[in-house]
Formats: structure tokens, sequence, C-alpha cells
């Protein structure tokens, strides 16, 4: 099933990664390179999913974690933290922020491929 991702990161060559392989799966990818970004961009474009790193400019991913889940239109949307931020304490709390995932880098491009399919259709 094709579904509109969007990706926020602020990594160049992991975005280009990730964009070649869920275009390849069939996605349609946009790319935001800030929190501030990946919020405007949430809110235009309604991904059905987003891949969301951690460590960003502007607005970190944890925070825009929180206002996904606050907004009623958006609060549904599948977020799949993809980030190195592996402490216990930060994977339980993006898991308990709302989460659907939590991947840490380094990933297996497949298994979060895999990931992604079943939230696209199961959601």
């Amino acid at each position: 099933m094709m579904a509109d991702i969007l990706i926020a990161d602020d990594d160049p060559i992991l975005v280009e990664i990730l964009k070649f392989r869920l275009e390849g799966a069939g996605h349609a990818v946009t790319v935001a390179r800030d929190g501030e970004q990946a919020l405007a961009t949430a809110r235009e474009e309604r991904p059905d999913l987003i891949v969301l790193d951690s460590m960003m400019p502007i607005v970190a991913g944890p925070e825009v974690l929180a206002e996904l889940k606050s907004d009623p239109e958006l609060k549904n949307v599948p977020v799949v933290m993809l980030t190195a931020r592996d402490g216990e304490a930060d994977i339980v709390a993006g898991l308990k922020g709302g989460a659907a995932e939590y991947l840490t880098k380094p990933f297996i491009p497949q298994e979060l491929l895999v990931r992604i399919s079943g939230l696209v259709e199961n959601g």
C-alpha cells in the first residue's frame, strides 16, 4: 500500500537513503530538515506516517511528537522515532509520548520498511 511519508531529519545522507528506500517501495516522500518545518509540513500535507529524528534544529523531536499528539487532526498519524538516542529513558519517553515505533541509529533499512508497511497497512 502506497503512503505519503514525511521524513523529519537533518542528516542529508540519511534522508537520501530513506527517501531512496521508501520511494523504491512505492511511497511518496516529503522531507523536513528541522522540527519547525516538520510541524508545518505535517499540518499542511497530513502525511500517512512520519519518520522523526530526536535531535533536530529549532524544535527537537520529542517536542515535535508532543505537538503532533496534541493536534486533533494529526494525533492519529503514526510516528516512527528514528534516532541515535538509544538510552532506556529516551526509548520509554518516545513510546510513552505516542511514538508507534522507536528505532535507533544505526538501523537496518529493511527493518524500517517492514515496520512502516505494518503501520501503514494497519492504520
